[in-house]
């Protein structure tokens, strides 16, 4: 019995083979047809000499050709790398290198970027070159058509039997650093990101067609990942629809008004997206435009910062439907999530979630926070956790720890344990700032100026201040082209956090600039502050506590 990410798509393949598994605009695809394709491409990686283990790159927007490579690559036991289309040649460079890509499956637009690499990237042995539209010359990356990838290779499911151990590894989206690859056993990062534990009772689902008879039973949860599929997130969200016979909705390009029209065509019953990044426009246009949306039963957000008035909004809008604010981490898969009501959604802070069994925050000594006692610790998590950073036992020394006999995965995010045992989530500690002795985190201060009806979005660094050390700085950018001041967006902010964790200085842009999972660029914003001077400075002699 494995609990392999391919096996658990066969399941669903057998029982339940003429539901559709994937839609977009003009184009379906039954569970029949994603098998039959992803076999071919499967069975043409291993012509092309790629072996159980070895690591297959995926260069592509969302679309049903990604689902259909992510399929055949565990079919064909090898591993994918989620390689950024946002990435410039010297990131491309990095990521196919680090990784030992042997092939890569790439969407036509890219391939300049590829061939400009090629010569760097040694082990990188084939390009399957996957039709967007773009009229870009593959023969400088002698590359294969995808479609005759997917033709060659046959249909047969004739792959030797897969194991629990076979290899799901994900690369960091390298906002503190550049990406890392975190390898994960496939059962472990079921265990947690693929429903094969009960949330509620800790339980592990001990028989691998439980989601395919499931689903076979019942009717079919319609689900929209948005972030693009670089983000684990929106990877599970397309293999828990497999899992149990549902169908995912795939588009390559988010926009608020398209996403609303979206959610009402294909009557959408979840729909994923990353905190305030996309949750704020789609909000905005709800107040421009009518949709019938009356299919949504949750909106799921995860890895990014879903503010206290956005999450408001959402109630609002959707008061029958359940709001979810989930964290985690490539590190850690899922820690703990909120389901998010007026009551509980306004805490004044980060994150506030409750933590699933196996997440605990500790001391720097290892020892275990409990509740209620105010301190701020690490978040960690133990059981099912990955083996290591690809390439990096330095890295993985750093991340991978045992205290007491029991190991844990510590990716460096800060957090407080409530008193009902709920667990405030306060940032990266590589982020945060030291001003005067005291630790801000820029994360609860985001979303404490959010609040403010000017601020459409932010990024909160440190800046250095001659009597504090640091002082707290916030790049802006605001609706419409107003422009608050500095005291009155403050104003709003000390609702929620104190005095001298309001920004000082202030600088404002056009756009804040974030990964395409919706994660902030912390060394962006730093560069802003150090590119000119701040449009508004506050003394620092008249902070409040």
């Amino acid at each position: 019995m494995a609990y392999n990410i391919a096996d658990l798509i066969e399941h669903a393949v057998d029982l339940m083979g003429d539901r559709v598994a994937l839609e977009t605009d003009g184009r379906s695809e039954t569970y029949t047809e994603l098998e039959q394709r992803a076999n071919g491409l499967a069975h043409t990686l291993r012509a092309l000499g790629v072996a159980p283990g070895e690591s297959v790159g995926l260069y592509s927007r969302n679309g049903i050709e990604a689902v259909e490579s992510m399929v055949a690559i565990f079919k064909a036991r090898a591993v994918m790398v989620n390689v950024n289309f946002r990435y410039v040649e010297s990131e491309l460079e990095h990521i196919l290198t680090d990784s030992d890509t042997k092939v890569l499956i790439v969407e036509r637009q890219y391939v300049d970027k590829v061939a400009n690499v090629l010569s760097k990237a040694p082990k990188l042995r084939a390009v399957i070159v996957i039709e967007d539209g773009s009229d870009l010359d593959i023969s400088a990356v002698d590359g294969l058509p995808y479609e005759k990838a997917v033709a060659d290779g046959g249909t047969e499911r004739d792959f030797e039997a897969r194991s629990d151990d076979d290899i799901y590894m994900l690369y960091t989206g390298g906002t503190t650093g550049n990406p890392k690859g975190v390898v994960w056993r496939q059962e472990d990062v079921f265990r947690v990101l693929g429903g094969g534990i009960d949330w509620y009772t800790g339980e592990p689902i001990n028989d691998e067609w439980h989601f395919a008879k499931t689903g076979a039973e019942g009717g079919q949860l319609v689900r929209f990942p948005i972030p693009p599929f670089i983000h684990g997130g929106s990877q599970w969200a397309v293999f828990q629809a497999l899992f149990g016979g549902g169908k995912a909705i795939v588009y390559p390009e988010f926009g608020a008004h398209q996403t609303w029209e979206i959610v009402e065509r294909h009557k959408v019953n979840v729909i994923f997206i990353t905190g305030d990044a996309m949750g704020r426009p789609m909000i905005d246009a709800l107040g421009e435009k009518d949709y019938d949306l009356s299919s949504v039963v949750s909106v799921a957000s995860s890895a990014a910062l879903f503010s206290a008035s956005v999450k408001d909004q959402f109630i609002d809008k959707f008061p029958n439907a359940i709001i979810i604010d989930a964290i985690g981490s490539s590190e850690t898969g899922f820690s703990g999530m909120g389901i998010i009501s007026k009551e509980t959604s306004h805490s004044g802070g980060g994150p506030r979630v409750k933590a699933d069994l196996s997440t605990v925050v500790l001391r720097e000594d290892g020892s275990i926070i409990e509740p209620g006692s105010g301190e701020i610790g690490i978040l960690a998590r133990t059981g099912h956790i990955p083996l290591r950073y690809y390439n990096d036992p330095v890295k993985s020394d750093k991340t991978f720890k045992v205290y007491d006999g029991v190991r844990y995965s510590i990716p460096g995010d800060q957090a407080r344990v409530e008193d009902d045992g709920t667990v405030t989530m306060l940032g990266r500690g590589s982020v945060c700032i030291n001003s005067g002795g005291e630790k801000i985190h820029p994360e609860e201060v985001e979303s404490a100026l959010k609040a403010h009806p000017d601020v459409f979005d932010t990024v909160v660094v440190g800046v250095p201040d001659e009597r504090y050390g640091q002082r707290v700085a916030a790049v802006v950018a605001t609706r419409d082209g107003v422009r608050p001041s500095l005291e009155d967006i403050n104003k709003i902010a000390r609702q929620d956090i104190a005095g001298y964790k309001c920004p000082r200085s202030v600088w404002f842009v056009d756009e804040i600039k974030r990964s395409p999972a919706g994660k902030p660029n912390y060394r962006w914003g730093t560069e802003i502050t150090e590119s000119r001077p701040a449009d508004e400075n506050l003394s620092t002699s008249s902070r409040k506590a």
